[in-house]
């Protein structure tokens, strides 16, 4: 078993040693310097992940370490309008994860403070500082995520955003796709102060190999809600980390839809720090053919009276793969927890796979938790019914669809953003009907 556990660790900084060689530490001021070496340093222990991994058996992370990403056509839109378009929003503008300050919206916004993270790193001192790496670092236990770490390493843009009260409008972070081989880190960090509350959108593929982390501390009283819609260039490849640290009576909602993409991994890990703090993350996702998608979440208990939930749904067809691992934790002492998990597919033909680790692990008594998981085909009563009323038979399908995804969509509480991805997808549908 040990020599086993040797190989293994000797496989993986042997991945991380052929990633590093392209990549160099930047510089910048004391406090970040501090938070990028601390990275490295663990980043060097752990290695980047093999398929032997027990949180990597799913997925194949062979393309995520490589030293260079492989290419990824750009998309062609044709006319359609942007997502998010006709929300009045602040709009801030990534090409390739580089900024881009002609496409964005003047950065100064009443009750919030936004500063790119190339400027704030050249300081020795921010308020940042708490946050960056930090609670990243607290969701490498007990499982390991070391694109994430690699990220706070090396990234040199994204975003660091202060809420101080009620933003009058969402910010919007735009990620636009228009070089082949782009290879592209952002970290964006967000601070919602105690009654503060803020939508954040987040939409586009980003670059052809994207790692993103969304680092989150919300405090007594804060909000956030968080709608992130994934680029449709098909080719491109992403893994994405969110950290979420909440104390007491505060709300974390985050939704993602996913249409198309070669491989998307979106790590998600909550921390609920103070009793009565409420998180619900959901996704749905929409694949057929070389796709392959991994939701991989861990929600962690340690307050009173808190409350998780987690849906995911996931639309497969013509060799798809979807990956579900759902993890609630419950600590000693956080009484009167309530956690809900489910985790569903509905496979469109034989040839799609939805693989599923659900799990729960409680050391507190007075707690209400479940969790389930189902795969299934389209339910044969249901598309008679409305084919029996005129309705052919693909837009019948493309309805039970619809209604599949629904319970995950309602997740997003602004009706204008529900509404708009709902067209979205319909739209995705009609596309993929031909």
């Amino acid at each position: 078993m040990a020599i086993a556990k040797e190989k293994l660790l000797a496989r993986r900084r042997d991945a991380l040693s052929a990633r590093l060689e392209t990549l160099t530490l930047p510089e910048g001021g004391a406090w970040i310097t501090e938070a990028r070496k601390t990275a490295l340093a663990r980043l060097e222990t752990m290695g980047l992940p093999t398929g032997r991994d027990e949180y990597w058996r799913f997925t194949k992370p062979e393309s995520l370490n490589a030293a260079e990403p492989e290419p990824a056509a750009v998309f062609d839109h044709g006319e359609e309008t942007p997502v998010f378009d006709a929300v009045e929003r602040t709009r801030i503008v990534f090409v390739d994860g580089v900024f881009d300050a002609a496409q964005s919206d003047d950065l100064s916004v009443d009750g919030i403070e936004i500063e790119r993270l190339e400027d704030a790193a050249r300081a020795d001192i921010h308020w940042a500082k708490d946050i960056y790496g930090a609670i990243e670092t607290r969701g490498q236990t007990p499982v390991e995520r070391p694109h994430a770490a690699l990220n706070t390493a090396f990234a040199t843009d994204g975003v660091l955003i202060r809420v101080t009260g009620k933003a009058e409008k969402p910010v919007s972070l735009i990620y636009q796709h228009k070089n082949e081989t782009s290879d592209a880190f952002l970290h964006n960090v967000v601070r919602v102060e105690a009654g503060g509350e803020l939508t954040l959108l987040e939409n586009g593929p980003a670059a052809a190999r994207f790692n993103k982390v969304l680092e989150v501390d919300i405090a007594a009283g804060g909000r956030l809600h968080h709608i992130r819609a994934q680029g449709r260039d098909h080719e491109r490849r992403a893994v994405t980390g969110m950290f979420v640290r909440q104390d007491e009576d505060s709300l974390f909602k985050s939704f993602t839809l996913t249409v198309n993409g070669r491989l998307t991994r979106n790590e998600i890990y909550v921390d609920l720090e103070g009793p009565n703090a409420s998180a619900h993350v959901a996704g749905a996702a929409l694949g057929h053919g070389d796709f392959h998608h991994d939701d991989t979440v861990f929600i962690r208990h340690d307050a009173e009276n808190c409350e998780s939930r987690q849906v995911f749904k996931k639309v497969l067809q013509e060799g798809a793969i979807g990956t579900f691992q759902g993890k609630i934790l419950v600590e000693r002492g956080a009484q009167k927890t309530d956690g809900y998990q489910k985790s569903q597919s509905l496979l469109l033909d034989d040839g799609a796979n939805f693989l599923a680790k659900p799990e729960l692990e409680i050391y507190a008594d007075d707690v209400a938790c479940s969790h389930g998981s189902t795969s299934g085909a389209i339910d044969k009563d249901m598309l008679f019914y409305l084919r029996a009323r005129g309705i052919d038979e693909k837009t019948a399908m493309d309805l039970l669809v619809i209604a599949f995804v629904a319970e995950a969509m309602e997740e997003v509480e602004d009706e204008r953003f529900r509404e708009e991805l709902v067209e979205r997808l319909e739209g995705w549908l009609l596309r993929r009907r031909g």
